[in-house]
């Protein structure tokens, strides 16, 4: 089942508030990786603002060089931007794209929430994931791919879920149509790459923090309990433990790197 371009296209004008990216669109039935796509238009000269978008991915990619199964009737799309931020600040794109496409699904009535720190839930099963990968220059990410997966109708494990069959649970059908999902993902990045780059990460974090599902959460660092109170600028998991030490009561907060832990979708525990 592909995308009709004439009606993704409507869609996008429909809905769009912002006019940060002149989206230009290129739709296939499947790719290998709608990332790998996108950078290989990318070496070719296209601009800010391409996409490319597929409805399967027989070599999807997801974090940590990990595979992402992509069958048939999910939504794969990718989007080229330049956001010129500190190298650093990577995981700022990554958070900014959870909170936009959360937020835009949101107003439409579906109940999505983000999983720290780049999946976005239904319930607390894992309706998509976002892969952003970079390019740098001079300590300065000049160029980026934001890839995002989404369950549209295709079968997923019991720990996931895909809208059409959440929406079949529900009195009203908030997102009708392929076309209408794409344009929301597409306008959710561009929403929150918008709130990054004009009203700066603080505010961002704080809206993102809104919707992170994580937010109380226990987890167990080397067998020890605590829990999550938020995430950083720069992407950090902040975690206040249980314990205090033997010489001040103050409880001790740690901060960990994306990658050192894995929440899961199930008892969270990480051991170093």
């Amino acid at each position: 089942m592909g995308l009709d371009r004439q009606q993704l296209e409507v869609a996008l004008k429909v809905g769009r508030e912002y006019t940060y990216l002149p989206f230009r669109l290129h739709i296939f039935e499947s790719v290998a990786s709608t990332n790998q796509t996108l950078w290989e238009l990318v070496e070719q000269g296209v601009e800010p603002g391409c996409v490319v978008i597929a409805t399967q991915q027989t070599a999807g990619r997801g974090q940590w060089g990990r595979q992402w199964i992509s069958p048939a009737g999910g939504l794969y799309l990718s989007l080229f931007v330049a956001p010129h931020i500190a190298a650093n600040n990577n995981y700022q794109l990554t958070f900014a794209s959870a909170w936009g496409i959360a937020n835009q699904l949101r107003k439409c009535g579906v109940d999505v929430a983000i999983k720290w720190p780049n999946d976005l839930v239904i319930d607390k099963r894992k309706l998509g994931g976002i892969l952003t990968e970079t390019k740098v220059s001079q300590g300065t990410i000049t160029q980026a791919v934001i890839g995002v997966g989404i369950n549209w109708i295709n079968p997923v494990p019991e720990t996931g879920i895909n809208l059409e069959t959440w929406q079949a649970s529900r009195e009203s059908r908030p997102i009708s149509s392929l076309e209408m999902l794409a344009a929301k993902i597409l306008l959710g990045i561009e929403s929150g790459i918008q709130s990054l780059l004009q009203e700066g990460v603080n505010i961002l974090l704080t809206r993102y923090l809104e919707l992170l599902a994580n937010v109380g959460d226990r987890v167990y660092v080397n067998n020890l309990a605590g829990n999550i109170v938020g995430v950083t600028p720069t992407g950090e998991l902040h975690v206040r433990m249980d314990i205090s030490t033997s010489v001040t009561s103050t409880v001790p907060e740690i901060y960990l790197q994306p990658g050192i832990i894995s929440l899961g979708y199930s008892k969270n525990q990480v051991n170093f």
